[in-house]
């Protein structure tokens, strides 16, 4: 999967403008709000993971070899 967070604000912005389209009643307009549930869902858990990854970025720039950190270090691109 190649996706980055910028396709992420894409998707959301799309979402919006479905959700925006005054020709939608009824079950259809239902069907897009559960839509757009799921696709907040989805897109908290991809920023949150986002900041993780950033504050282990931090961590391991500003502490890299001082201190043994468990499951700090990606085996598989060392």
């Amino acid at each position: 999967m190649k996706n980055q967070l910028t396709d992420l604000n894409d998707h959301l912005f799309a979402q919006i403008e479905r959700l925006g389209d005054e020709s939608l009643k009824g079950p259809e307009l239902e069907m897009e709000v559960a839509r757009s549930k799921a696709i907040t869902a989805v897109s908290n858990q991809i920023v949150n993971n986002a900041q993780l990854v950033l504050e282990g970025a931090k961590f391991k720039a500003e502490y890299a070899g001082k201190y043994k950190v468990p499951m700090m270090e990606d085996k598989r691109h060392a």
